[in-house]
C-alpha cells in the first residue's frame, strides 16, 4: 500500500554515520524532512545533500531537521559525510526494511538494464509524525529550495487556524 499525505509515517531504529541508533520518535514535535537517496558519493546523491546543508541553517530556523537514508552501509555515509561535512544523520537501512515501508525501493532502469534500487524521494514528516507532503521524483538541485517554500506555507497555513 502506497503511503499518502496525512498518514502516519512508518517508525523505524537505523544507525547513522556514527553507528548511532536514530528512530522517528527522535523528531517528534519537529518537522523532518526524511530524504532517500540511491548511493553515497555519486553526482546526483552529492548535489542533493549538499544543498540540503547549504540550506540546514535557514531549514533549522523554520524548525526542521533533515535525515537521509540508503542502503549503503554507516562506513560509507561516515566517509560520504566527512567529504562533503554533512552535519544531519544519514541512516543505514541495509536490510533495506524501511525503503520497502516507505515505498521507495523497486525496479529501476540505467541505460537499457533494469535493477533494483532507491527511488529518489523524500517524505516531509509534521510535528506530530504524519506524512505532510510527499516528493515522489525529487530534483536534486532545487529539492531543498522546494522544501524551504513547502514548509513556509504549511507552517504559515497552521499558524493561521
Amino acid at each position: 500500500m502506497a503511503l499518502k499525505i496525512k498518514d502516519k509515517a512508518p517508525t523505524f531504529m537505523l544507525p547513522d554515520q556514527d553507528g548511532k541508533p536514530h528512530q522517528l520518535a527522535d523528531w517528534k514535535g519537529k518537522w523532518l524532512l526524511l530524504y532517500f537517496y540511491p548511493k553515497d558519493d555519486t553526482p546526483g546523491c552529492t548535489t542533493e545533500a549538499c544543498t540540503l546543508q547549504e540550506r540546514l541553517p535557514d531549514l533549522g530556523k523554520a524548525g526542521l531537521a533533515v535525515a537521509g537514508i540508503s542502503v549503503d552501509s554507516v562506513q560509507s555515509h561516515r566517509k560520504f559525510a566527512d567529504k562533503y561535512k554533512l552535519s544531519f544523520p544519514l541512516l543505514a537501512d541495509e536490510t533495506k526494511k524501511v525503503v520497502q515501508e516507505y515505498g521507495v525501493w523497486g525496479k529501476k532502469k540505467y541505460m537499457g538494464k533494469e535493477y533494483l534500487g532507491i527511488t529518489r524521494s523524500s517524505f516531509l514528516i509534521d510535528p506530530e509524525g504524519r506524512i505532510a507532503k510527499i516528493y515522489p521524483k525529487v530534483d536534486p538541485a532545487v529539492h531543498a529550495e522546494e522544501v524551504a517554500t513547502d514548509l513556509q506555507q504549511l507552517t504559515a497555513g497552521a499558524g493561521a487556524r
